[in-house]
């Protein structure tokens, strides 16, 4: 009998070895989240060209722009002897138009209108307080 007792329990161990427990509702695995990396900044360049009498003694006048990529950007140039800088942001529901603004360090103001045809490439009007107006071309 003892014989039998030890042979059913060896039998019943065999058999349990290929078993497992399974859970009824799998672990909740957290989902990682990866950020979008925020996108990069381009800078690039802009050229006024004079419009009329007042703009003509300033010649073509060179600027850097700064895109954030998001709509908005920043600006400096140098107008005769005055620096301005300024902002540059995308007009309500346009994702090609916008105004751009700067203040002089002298006074002067500067105000343009721009419509661009890619993320680096544009055209616009630019007006001097003075009454001096540009034709802008933004990129390369």
């Amino acid at each position: 009998m003892k014989i039998a007792l030890a042979s059913a329990s060896i039998l019943a161990a065999a058999a349990l070895t290929g078993c497992y427990v399974v859970p009824v509702q799998p672990t909740p695995v957290a989902a990682q989240v990866t950020p979008l990396p925020p996108p990069v900044a381009a800078t690039f360049a802009a050229r006024l060209y004079p419009s009329n009498d007042m703009a003509a003694p300033y010649g073509m006048v060179g600027a850097i722009v700064t895109n954030d990529m998001n709509g908005r950007g920043h600006f400096t140039t140098q107008i005769g002897p005055e620096s301005f800088s300024g902002e540059a942001t995308r007009m309500a529901g346009s994702p090609r138009e916008g105004i751009a603004n700067g203040a002089g360090n002298m006074g002067s103001f500067l105000n343009c209108r721009y419509t661009m045809n890619s993320p680096t490439l544009g055209t616009g009007n630019c007006r001097l307080s003075n009454g001096a107006t540009f034709t802008m071309h933004v990129g390369s």
